[in-house]
């Protein structure tokens, strides 16, 4: 923690979230050792969990508050979806592999996080007759910003989504909504692979 203070992250609610929801739970039993190291941690299905200063950093990038309901793209072990629910009302995260959804539930369970919904869905689609969110959080990287994605944001709200800037260089670029306008930021590099539509043919 105090690593991630040095880098500037100050939210109070955000670092408390993050020492309430034990990353060793989240990780494979042969890396839980390495559960809070910056290196990136192998999941099933070719999945990864980000090194915990880059999941923080993202998290900081969403400013996350009390009330609001949250959807993730790429459920992955299940950690950053346990830490938004310590934060936000609701949390709605998606994945296209089942043995992702499957552990990430479990996961969470053990984590005592009680108000996130783990759903097996295709995250290229946008998610159908979910109606808006407040914050949208995406890890798997998109070619360009995904409008599908961004109409499902409240105004005020704010998506999170990699894009591919060149077939080797992709970066974390943070969409803020007002009205029907939407603001781009483009924040920093990010160790994403482009989104795989439809569900997984192998779970």
């Amino acid at each position: 923690m105090l690593r991630l203070r040095g880098e500037g992250i100050s939210n109070k609610d955000l670092l408390n979230a993050v020492e309430q929801t034990p990353r060793a739970i989240f990780a494979p039993p042969q890396y839980q050792d390495n559960a809070y190291s910056s290196r990136l941690v192998p999941l099933d299905c070719g999945a990864f969990m980000e090194g915990v200063d880059f999941a923080v950093r993202l998290l900081h990038s969403l400013n996350i508050k009390s009330g609001q309901r949250i959807l993730e793209v790429g459920t992955g072990s299940g950690f950053t979806a346990g830490v938004m629910g310590r934060i936000a009302e609701r949390v709605l995260t998606i994945d296209r592999y089942k043995t992702l959804v499957t552990t990430a539930q479990r996961n969470l369970e053990k984590a005592g996080v009680r108000n996130v919904v783990v759903r097996h869905a295709d995250g290229s689609i946008g998610p159908a007759g979910e109606g808006t969110f407040d914050r949208i959080l995406i890890t798997a990287a998109f070619p360009s910003l995904p409008r599908v994605f961004s109409d499902h944001l409240v105004s005020g709200g704010v998506l999170i989504v990699p894009i591919m800037m060149s077939e080797t260089e992709c970066r974390i670029v943070r969409l803020t909504r007002t009205g029907s306008r939407f603001d781009r930021e483009d924040l920093f590099e990010a160790p994403y692979l482009p989104i795989q539509p439809q569900l997984a043919s192998f779970l």
